[in-house]
């Protein structure tokens, strides 16, 4: 995909890779959601971040600051801009900029 949001949205430097997922707070406390904690890794080990930008002009992306209070779940969709020829195989997720995150293979679920 090359641009999100129309002729007044944004164009891809690459192209956009849209990640949808579905978040739930199993905690016992209110936790923000945020996109750009999330990395994409493609199979020659490079990481990208999301492009936060982008999916402010994405109908329905609920990607940015989502603020989750416990036991309620939020779906979004990450953007992230890669280059053509990336072919991503892996997600990073943390549910802060300084957690450790958890990887999840992409490879099958496209």
């Amino acid at each position: 995909m090359g641009n999100v949001g129309g002729a007044y949205g944004q164009n891809a430097q690459g192209q956009f890779f849209l990640v949808h997922m579905t978040v739930k707070n199993i905690g016992d406390r209110a936790q923000t959601f945020d996109g750009a904690d999330q990395k994409l890794i493609d199979r020659n080990g490079s990481k990208y971040s999301a492009d936060t930008a982008a999916a402010l002009h994405l109908d329905g992306s609920e990607s940015f600051l989502q603020q989750i209070n416990p036991g309620n779940v939020v779906d979004g969709i990450v953007v992230f801009d890669v280059p053509k020829a990336a072919d991503p195989v892996r997600i990073e997720l943390h549910d802060s900029l300084f957690s450790r995150g958890t990887a999840v293979d992409l490879t099958g679920r496209r």
